[in-house]
């Protein structure tokens, strides 16, 4: 799973029969430090998310899985909305 914010939405007036009842969204990849990092990305949103919230999204052909068809023609899908990070603050340099 990767880390990202959703930054917008797409619309589209034609959509592969299988993805009728889900969103397209513009996703931007993040690091562990809520960085950018690369260029946004289309995701299939499985979860309900919306613009400016933190998620955690799957790529490559696990894409698929969280769709109820075996096959769609999906690259990445939005699988989680993250409500709270917890970080350490007691990191040691050594």
């Amino acid at each position: 799973m990767f880390l990202g914010q959703v930054i917008g939405n797409i619309w589209a007036t034609k959509k592969y029969e299988a993805l009728h009842s889900f969103k397209m969204m513009f996703v931007q990849p993040l690091n562990s430090e809520f960085e950018k990092l690369g260029e946004p990305i289309v995701a299939i949103d499985t979860v309900g998310s919306g613009p400016g919230e933190y998620i955690l999204y799957i790529t490559a052909s696990e894409a698929v899985i969280p769709l109820p068809v075996d096959m769609a023609p999906v690259d990445a899908s939005i699988v989680a909305v993250v409500d709270s990070v917890n970080i350490d603050k007691l990191r040691r340099n050594n």
